[in-house]
């Protein structure tokens, strides 16, 4: 009889285990951002406070690494291309984006634009951009928009003085240069930008690659 009393609360809990995450789950189709990492440097706008507010009581709890990510990257995007506030204001949105990216990180590494937006918070905020930048790179290829916005990172940070991001980053300047019509005035005010080392990193590159255009970074 005790065997069976205790079967049967084994199975009630695992019933109502079930539930909870079964409504978790429906719930977090409902609020999780439709806003992704790649979004976040295509130009799109963040969503609404609202939204991210809905979003973040399930987030502090959620295993789903779909929702966990999405959540970051608006939190990013709220960071990075939100109104402009007072610097401690700025800080602590830097911080808690930071920390959104590194908890939906943890769950699901293999997100390339993630680490990339990781380390663009960490170039904004003045701290070492180099270990986000060069896991961007080596957890998978990424689409032409969030390669150039990697050469924004990369040059305009420490970044650019690592040997292992420079070999990498040349591929990503020479697939903009592919597109020069599109990306020639984007590239030359990431050149105007850049530190010295980001300047030296894309003349370096574009004289190999692109002669004609080398000889046009070289007169800003």
């Amino acid at each position: 009889m005790t065997r069976m009393i205790l079967l049967r609360v084994v199975g009630i809990c695992t019933a109502i285990l079930l539930a909870l995450h079964a409504g978790m789950a429906f719930y977090g189709d409902l609020t999780r951002p439709n806003f992704r990492a790649s979004d976040l440097f295509s130009g799109e706008p963040p969503p609404e406070k609202a939204k991210l507010a809905a979003a973040a009581g399930l987030a502090a709890f959620s295993w789903d690494g779909d929702l966990l990510a999405n959540y970051a990257a608006a939190m990013a995007a709220d960071a990075l291309q939100g109104p402009p506030t007072a610097a401690g204001g700025r800080a602590s949105e830097n911080k808690a984006a930071q920390a959104a990216v590194l908890a939906a990180l943890k769950v699901s590494p293999i997100r390339p634009a993630l680490w990339l937006t990781l380390g663009t918070l960490q170039a904004q905020s003045g701290e070492a951009a180099t270990p986000a930048v060069k896991m961007s790179y080596l957890t998978g290829s990424v689409p032409i928009d969030i390669a150039f916005s990697r050469v924004r990172t990369v040059t305009s940070s420490a970044a650019a003085t690592d040997e292992e991001i420079k070999l990498l980053a040349q591929s990503d300047i020479r697939a903009a240069l592919a597109r020069r019509s599109r990306y020639e005035p984007l590239l030359i005010a990431a050149y105007v930008q850049a530190t010295p080392q980001g300047k030296s990193l894309l003349l370096e590159t574009t004289k190999i690659a692109d002669p004609k255009f080398n000889e046009i970074l070289r007169r800003y």
